[in-house]
């Protein structure tokens, strides 16, 4: 085993362990929007064990003593020290947490590795670097190689030896991957396939070991393939001129008869597909996580700055303004934080009840990545937008200093720009998230419409309970019922319509993209109050908490209620708009609460710790 320091990953001894949680049965993929959970069967922060913990602290020591202190030569891609970065992630453990031991990795355990990603995402282009090798880079040839590939490659992978990159958009082959050119023809001795093409947009293409490449066999069969870097006919373009994450290779590659031997096929011939689309699952859940890691750096940016900033004979943090700003980036934070970890613990729990059904470690991840591939489409919009908005207000904390490149307020808006584009554009991920519950729902327009006409709203609408003594979190709990039946109505009509041929979804991605942005608001909302109730019941004082709960709630019912409003004005029988509009008031009600104060309060609580 890989040794570094005292922090090394290695020495955790968290193989083949799972978290200890108390779990209720979990849902399947998608089943949130229209069935009930428990709190209990969520993960948050408030449960990382010891080792989680150790974890977190040695990638953030990593992140902070050698990474962000290199980022001027990491940003001018200096390749000795970003060789010498790769390797100590290497030696850290950081690229192989998932990976048996068998293959030279970690095994960690889901939730564990999602620890990891978020503290690595707060290094700028050096996580871009890691992203690709550990997502899209190795987990192909984890989830569809041979034993014999992933004996040959993983262990050197695991341990930051060879480098991995990822190549399938082409130039006319963007968010349509499967119109790719890339020709594979097989030679008359039948022993190589000849490959002939171009990729571009390709990460770590400048120093990667290897290549997973897809390519049409004969023109017809999506296929991937493992290129090795030094293959006769394989070139390189120059480094991209980005906007943004600088420090990270990026270039076209160039393929030109290139001679693959046959056994380097990766998964089935003409089944690329599964390979590209549920490998970019995993790749949206851990964007998602880097987001996270990314966010928590750059507030506590704008919060160091708000406390020095002298104006007016007084700091710019004891104005309401500013407040606003900070206070906004924690509460978002917040919510994708308990989003993030929620999803996480889904995962983990479907990747452990299937290997204790048989099926081996590739196997159950795969399988798990498929099953929340809507969760997964829904955080990569919501993790990205987050991070976007919280290093859009530091640069606005920030001023005229914040449009000045002294100051690391711009280096992360240019960087953080890419992540609403890669792993899907968040345009194709909203309209994943609609397509990929109409997937899971029952084959016929009949028993879908059963299903979600089972969704009823809550016995009391919120103005009742307002009038009412009510118990903790009865208001939260019956908003959201209440919402997830607003939701379940949308989508039975819209389905309905489609049936009819009265409208055809794929010419209404409007419509598609308002039911996904609800989609995305409710799991957000009610992973945050999963996290508020499971504290509560710990016996901790959640009276700060309630209030970034409350804020939250009162934002997203704001939001929610535009996208209602959007879609019945979008359907074509006026009639039913009259009807709709009726009952929209009591489903998207909350309380009456005071976002100004909890704001304030929220943000005088980061101002105080600077952080």
């Amino acid at each position: 085993m890989r040794r570094l320091n005292d922090n090394n990953l290695s020495n955790i001894s968290i193989h083949n362990k799972m978290s200890e949680l108390t779990q209720t049965e979990a849902l399947r993929g998608a089943q949130f929007i229209y069935k009930n959970s428990d709190f209990q069967s969520s993960f948050c922060p408030e449960d990382f064990n010891e080792e989680q913990q150790m974890v977190a602290d040695a990638i953030q020591n990593f992140t902070e003593t050698r990474v962000l202190p290199n980022l001027k030569l990491i940003e001018k891609q200096d390749a000795a020290i970003i060789s010498q970065l790769i390797t100590e992630a290497g030696d850290l453990g950081l690229f192989g947490a998932n990976i048996p031991e068998e293959y030279g990795g970690l095994n960690l355990d889901t939730n564990t590795n999602t620890v990891m990603t978020e503290n690595i995402g707060a290094a700028p282009s050096f996580s871009v670097t890691v992203a690709a090798h550990t997502g899209i880079g190795i987990l192909p040839i984890f989830y569809f190689g041979t034993e014999e590939q992933k004996r040959k490659y993983l262990p050197a992978l695991s341990a930051g030896q060879m480098k991995a990159s990822y190549c399938l958009t082409e130039p006319n082959a963007g968010s349509d991957a499967l119109s790719a050119r890339t020709k594979a023809i097989l030679t008359e001795d039948g022993t190589h396939y000849s490959i002939t093409g171009q990729k571009m947009w390709i990460t770590n293409a400048g120093f990667a070991d290897i290549f997973i490449v897809f390519a049409k066999i004969d023109g017809k069969h999506f296929t991937g393939f493992i290129v090795e870097r030094g293959a006769a006919g394989l070139s390189f373009g120059a480094e991209e001129d980005k906007l943004g994450i600088k420090g990270s290779s990026t270039r076209q590659v160039f393929f030109e008869n290139v001679l693959v031997p046959k056994e380097n096929i990766l998964g089935e011939i003409g089944k690329g597909h599964l390979i590209a689309f549920n490998v970019l699952n995993v790749g949206r859940f851990k964007l998602a996580a880097m987001a996270l890691g990314f966010a928590k750096r750059n507030a506590k940016m704008a919060a160091r700055y708000a406390n020095e900033r002298q104006q007016f004979g007084t700091s710019i943090a004891n104005f309401g303004a500013i407040k606003q700003k900070i206070a906004n980036q924690a509460i978002s934070m917040y919510a994708l934080e308990s989003s993030v970890y929620r999803a996480s613990a889904l995962l983990q729990t479907k990747v452990k009840s299937l290997i204790a059904e048989g099926k081996t470690a590739d196997q159950a991840y795969l399988i798990a990545a498929e099953e929340y591939a809507l969760e997964c489409a829904l955080l990569k919009v919501m993790g990205s937008e987050v991070l976007f908005d919280v290093c859009d207000h530091t640069v606005q904390i920030h001023g005229g200093n914040g449009f000045s490149e002294e100051y690391g307020a711009a280096r992360d808006y240019r960087d953080n720009r890419i992540n609403r584009i890669f792993e899907g554009t968040n345009e194709i991920n909203r309209i994943l998230v609609f397509s990929t519950l109409l997937r899971r729902l029952p084959k016929t327009v009949d028993e879908t419409l059963e299903v979600l006409q089972n969704c009823q709203p809550s016995h009391h609408t919120v103005d009742d309970l307002a009038e009412e003594e009510v118990k903790d979190f009865e208001m939260e709990v019956a908003a959201l019922q209440n919402l997830k039946s607003l939701v379940c109505t949308f989508i039975a009509k819209l389905v309905n319509y489609n049936d009819q041929k009265v409208l055809s979804l794929k010419d209404e991605q409007e419509m598609c993209i308002n039911v996904s942005d609800m989609i995305i608001d409710i799991f957000a909302m009610e992973s945050t109050l999963f996290r508020v109730q499971k504290l509560a019941a710990a016996g901790r004082n959640v009276s700060n908490e309630m209030q970034i709960l409350e804020t939250f709630f009162a934002d997203a019912m704001n939001r929610i209620t535009k996208y209602a409003i959007e879609l019945i004005s979008a359907f074509p029988n006026e009639d039913d708009a009259e009807i709709h509009f009726e009952y929209l008031y009591d489903l998207t009600s909350y309380k009456l609460v005071n976002v100004k104060n909890n704001r304030r309060a929220v943000a005088d609580r980061v101002l105080a710790q600077n952080a």
